[in-house]
């Protein structure tokens, strides 16, 4: 059973913790204590409802004002598939958690109000969205009961939508229109919505396939752990421990390990401790090479017919998570997958408008949840492929090595 990690998102009160909330709720995945918990939480409400979005938010702060503030994270589970959901914060001031929620996601779901269509926040997220290289966009029109179910105010915002969507050049966009509070065409078909002959949401969740998302063409492999267990029994074993970023390897595959140049071949393969012919992406597996060769955590092991970029100063794009500014010539840690190496931010050249993807002058450094185009030099060479070819292998944070804080989310360019 495979599964499907996914973000909803959205404006303020678009509904998003109460969508969460209506997929657990009918799906059968609360625990009958959270049930319990809920009803006495929710029993002074004048409807006699109980609040699904306390479900999801979480923290005190959260549950006094009724929003979302940091990233909640719920697990479960159909008999189809399994699902793990991040409900990111509305608000403009933590777009650093929503970036921090959808980093991982193969799907996110765009919660638009019925009643106001796509507004700024809509733009925001969809924009990350492009930037984040999400492949599978689902907007989930919310509130439909507020309208009467009115299908001409749905076709307007799927007409409004579907212009943004061309913009930002996003491929597959799903639509839904639905009642999270009311449950209507969440997990069942909604007799409201006699206009409507597609899917209900959980449905599509299920069957949306997810094959295309992992690369089986890249072969990358970076190391975590050099494994000498110096036994009697395991005396000359020397495996190279770590997960398939990327592609495929197979025993008797020309490879080089990478920063240092060095070619080789696989002598053998292991995966849950069995020797196998192939491994493949994203399988944990321990790799052996021909020659014994000086290999550290963070080096990469990769096919010699199809290498990736080994440069120590690359372009990237960074979306600033810091309160404090960023400064030309700062100097962080960069985590890359397992490898962590000193760097320094040599250069910004422009900051991008969220909004408008417009580009715009940078002034007093850069601020919380901006994102600018920069160059960063690195003590020692990366090994990267761009984000866009290859995400998870230009993907990145900044750490801050005073206060071991992430400071920044980096796509390589």
């Amino acid at each position: 059973m495979d599964l499907l990690r996914f973000i909803t998102a959205g404006s303020v009160d678009d509904g998003k913790s109460t969508l969460i909330g209506r997929l657990l709720y009918d799906s059968k995945n609360i625990l009958i204590d959270q049930l319990e918990a809920l009803e006495k939480s929710t029993k002074n409400r004048d409807d006699g409802s109980v609040d699904l979005a306390l479900l999801t938010d979480g923290l005190r702060a959260e549950r006094e004002q009724g929003i979302t503030i940091d990233v909640a994270y719920r697990y479960f589970t159909t008999p189809k598939r399994k699902f793990i959901i991040a409900d990111a914060p509305g608000h403009v001031q933590y777009t650093r958690n929503m970036i921090t929620g959808a980093s991982n996601a193969s799907l996110i779901i765009i919660l638009i109000d019925a009643r106001l269509g796509v507004v700024e926040q809509t733009r925001r997220h969809s924009i990350i969205a492009s930037l984040l290289k999400i492949p599978h966009i689902v907007v989930a029109v919310n509130k439909m009961d507020l309208v009467n179910y009115s299908q001409d105010v749905y076709n307007n915002i799927l007409i409004e939508y579907s212009k943004v969507a061309k913009q930002l050049g996003l491929k597959e966009v799903t639509y839904f229109p639905i009642s999270a509070l009311n449950g209507d065409n969440i997990v069942d078909r909604s007799t409201q919505f006699n206009w409507y002959d597609g899917k209900p949401l959980l449905e599509y969740l299920e069957e949306v396939q997810l094959d295309n998302d992992v690369n089986l063409t890249e072969s990358r492999f970076q190391v975590q752990l050099v494994i000498r267990p110096q036994t009697e029994e395991l005396h000359d074993y020397r495996g190279y421990a770590g997960k398939v970023i990327s592609g495929v390897y197979k025993k008797g595959d020309k490879v080089t390990v990478l920063p240092q140049q060095i070619e080789t071949t696989i002598s053998k393969l292991e995966t849950g401790g069995i020797e196998v012919k192939e491994i493949f992406a994203p399988q944990p597996a321990v790799i052996h090479l021909a020659e014994d060769i000086d290999i550290s955590r963070g080096d990469s092991i990769v096919r010699t017919d199809n290498l990736p970029q080994v440069k120590n100063e690359v372009e990237v794009l960074l979306c600033w998570m810091d309160e404090k500014p960023l400064q030309t010539g700062n100097k962080y840690l960069l985590q890359h997958n397992s490898r962590l190496v000193k760097a320094i931010v040599k250069n910004v050249a422009y900051k991008l408008d969220v909004n408008s993807l417009q580009q715009q002058p940078v002034e007093g450094g850069v601020k919380l949840n901006e994102v600018v185009k920069a160059t960063i030099k690195t003590a020692s060479p990366l090994v990267y492929d761009s984000f866009e070819k290859l995400h998870v292998n230009g993907s990145a944070i900044l750490i801050d090595e005073t206060s071991n804080s992430t400071v920044a989310a980096v796509m390589i360019q």
